[in-house]
C-alpha cells in the first residue's frame, strides 16, 4: 500500500482548518476532490479519520492518532524537495568552519543566524583550531573556511582577508600564583616561572624547547592550566572574561595587552559551495567576489 501525498495534505489541512471546504480553498482544489482524497485515504488506512455525522467533520480517535504521523510525512517530503532544490543550486549539504579562540565576534553570531534562515537544511560543523592547525584543516579539505589570529605569511594556496574585529591578548596568572602579587612584571620577572604556551598539532617547535614550559593546542586549554596555578599564559582577554571564573589576574607588563588582527582564510584552488560562498561574502563585507559554486 502506498499513501498519496495529496491525500495526506487534504487530511492535514482539513483537520487544521476544520472543514473540507476550507482545505479545498487552501489547496486550490474543489471540495469534492478533497472529500474523495480523504475517503480514499481512509480506505487505504482501514480507519475512518473524520466523523461526518455533524455539520463540521470532527477527527475520530484514529484520526487524532494518525494526524501527527501524517504531518511528519508531509514535512519530510517538503524537506526532501527543498534539499533537492538546494543541490541543484549548488548548495553543499555540509559546511565546516574552523574558529580560533582569539576571535569573538558579534558579526559572526549575527551572520550565523542569517545562515540558518537562508540554508535551513545545511549541516554546519564548527571546529576549534589555532595557527597552523587552521591552515592544515583548510588545505586538506577538512574545512572550507577558517578564522585565525593573523599570521605573517600564508602558503600560496591560502587566501586570506583581514577582519574588522580583532582580538586583545594579555598575560594572565592565577591569583594564587606568585606573579599575581607583583605590581608589574617584565621578562626577567617572568623567566623563573613556568610559561604555558600554545603549541598546535602542526607546530614545528621541538617538544623540549624549554625546561619550564607546558604546551597545549588551544587557548582554552592554556586557560584551564593557568587556573590551576601552574604557570602564566598569554591569553585572549575575552576568553578569560568569559571562562576564567574570576580566578585569573591580568599581569601588568610593558607592551601588554597587545592587539591581534584576525584573518578569514580559505583555499585558493578549491571552489566553495553556495553556502560557504555566501558566508565568505558576509564576513568580507562584500569586498571580495567569492569563488563560484563548484
Amino acid at each position: 500500500m502506498s499513501l498519496s501525498l495529496d491525500a495526506l495534505s487534504a487530511f492535514v489541512y482539513a483537520a487544521d482548518l476544520g472543514s473540507f471546504s476550507a482545505a479545498a480553498r487552501r489547496l486550490g482544489k474543489s471540495q469534492s476532490t478533497i472529500s474523495e482524497a480523504i475517503a480514499n485515504l481512509e480506505i487505504d488506512l482501514g480507519n475512518p479519520l473524520f466523523d461526518r455525522s455533524s455539520r463540521q467533520p470532527a477527527l475520530t480517535a484514529a484520526g487524532r492518532l494518525l494526524l501527527p504521523q501524517a504531518r511528519q510525512i508531509m514535512a519530510g517530503s517538503q524537506d526532501m524537495l527543498r534539499q533537492a532544490e538546494q543541490l541543484i543550486a549548488g548548495v553543499e549539504t555540509r559546511l565546516t568552519i574552523v574558529l580560533s579562540d582569539t576571535f569573538q565576534s558579534q558579526t559572526l553570531e549575527s551572520v550565523a543566524c542569517r545562515l540558518e534562515e537562508r540554508y535551513p537544511l545545511l549541516e554546519l560543523e564548527c571546529l576549534a583550531g589555532e595557527q597552523e592547525d587552521v591552515l592544515d584543516l583548510i588545505l586538506s579539505g577538512r574545512a572550507q573556511l577558517g578564522l585565525v589570529g593573523a599570521m605573517e605569511r600564508y602558503p600560496p594556496d591560502i587566501r586570506h582577508q583581514r577582519q574588522r574585529e580583532g582580538s586583545e591578548l594579555a598575560l594572565f596568572a592565577s591569583h594564587r600564583h606568585p606573579l599575581a602579587d607583583m605590581p608589574q612584571v617584565d621578562e626577567h620577572a617572568l623567566e623563573p616561572y613556568r610559561q604555558l604556551r600554545l603549541n598546535t598539532y602542526c607546530d614545528k617547535t621541538p617538544a623540549h624547547a624549554g625546561p619550564r614550559r607546558w604546551y597545549a593546542p588551544s587557548y582554552l586549554m592554556l586557560l584551564d592550566m593557568a587556573r590551576l596555578g601552574v604557570g602564566w599564559a598569554e591569553l585572549p582577554s575575552w576568553l578569560v572574561k568569559s571562562f576564567g571564573g574570576g580566578e585569573l589576574k591580568q599581569l601588568d607588563a610593558p607592551g601588554w595587552p597587545k592587539r591581534m588582527p584576525v584573518d578569514l582564510v580559505w583555499a585558493a584552488n578549491r571552489p566553495l559551495g553556495a553556502a560557504a560562498g555566501w558566508l565568505l561574502a558576509q564576513l568580507t563585507n562584500g569586498e571580495l567576489n567569492p569563488p563560484a559554486p563548484g
